[in-house]
């Protein structure tokens, strides 16, 4: 099959799915190099690099991950089978090279890769309220090998463990909230609208009711309360070390995760709040047999909602 680089068209589709990942506060953080119509290089993009929430660049790595995925999942979807080289981050410095892929021929993609693909188009985070039905355990045996394939895991939490980490994810909110660094650089992304990138209001949802929320509050003063599901399902993604190269991998675990999440019709949103607090206080996750804790995940049945704005492709490619 042709090159999907060898045409500007091709390369714009590549580029428009890998940009609709999930990112950290929807800052968008990467940014792509076309080398010779060859390959493509993932950069992370330094300006939008969370300095207070993230000095670690790890939830920058985690955004990159995912869009890593979906360009790898574009270039299936187009006949071809990505090669990829992680280049390793230079000590702490998220502003490096992180990836490059290159097409080689291979196989039609299967119809399970075709539906992964389409589900980019229509995934979304949703902060609105669940119901309370539970997830199928088939469902839930199906996310969690898409975290293994990626070379990941996928622990689901059930209660005391699942309240106690609520309990966890509040005591996390509130110390946040007292740091006035962190506060204004959220604002940065959540306040006012925006049609490139950010949590304008339309996405952001209602503002909770109750202390154990599984929401983040966002600081929506004005926005109407409501009362949350009682019993949130949690999951946390895990992977095998913490460090860049597994940052990369479980960006690109969450996003298989919440593709097929999306097949099945579950919503999902993020509590990444104690983690946040973990890295902004330069503590490391101490090595465990339940691997390290990458995103911290609520799952669930909710209603449709519109989709975070997305950067343009010309200002995410570069050619050279």
């Amino acid at each position: 099959m042709l090159n999907p680089l060898a045409t500007h068209a091709g390369t714009r589709r590549l580029i428009t799915a890998a940009g609709t990942a999930p990112s950290v506060h929807n800052t968008q953080p990467w940014r792509f190099v076309a080398r010779r119509r060859e390959y493509i290089e993932l950069h992370a993009d330094p300006d939008r690099w969370l300095k207070v929430a993230d000095p670690r660049g790890r939830s920058l790595r985690i955004s990159c991950g995912a869009a890593l995925f979906n360009l790898r999942l574009a270039l299936r979807v187009s006949g071809h089978r990505p090669l990829i080289w992680s280049a390793r981050a230079a000590g702490d410095d998220p502003s490096t090279l992180l990836a490059a892929v290159r097409p080689a021929s291979a196989a039609p993609a299967s119809t399970a890769e075709h539906d992964l693909y389409d589900a980019i188009k229509i995934r979304r985070t949703n902060r609105q309220p669940f119901t309370d039905a539970p997830i199928p355990a088939a469902v839930a045996d199906e996310l969690g090998m898409a975290a293994r394939l990626e070379g990941a895991g996928l622990v689901f939490l059930r209660d005391p463990a699942s309240v106690a980490l609520l309990e966890e994810v509040a005591a996390a909110e509130e110390t946040l909230t007292g740091n006035r660094a962190y506060r204004a650089e959220l604002a940065r992304w959540t306040s006012g609208p925006s049609h490139s990138d950010g949590m304008p209001p339309y996405v952001q949802g209602p503002r909770p009711i109750g202390d154990l929320v599984p929401v983040r509050d966002l600081a929506r003063v004005t926005r109407e309360r409501v009362r949350f599901e009682a019993r949130p399902h949690l999951a946390v993604l895990t992977t095998p070390g913490d460090d860049p190269a597994h940052w990369l991998r479980a960006g690109q675990a969450l996003q298989r995760v919440l593709l097929v999440a999306t097949l099945h019709g579950v919503s999902a949103s993020f509590l990444n709040q104690p983690l946040d607090l973990r890295d902004m206080r330069h503590h490391t996750d101490p090595r465990h047999p339940g691997g390290h804790p990458q995103m911290i995940i609520r799952l669930g049945y909710g209603p449709a909602v519109p989709r975070a704005p997305r950067r343009p492709v010309p200002e995410l490619l570069h050619a050279a």
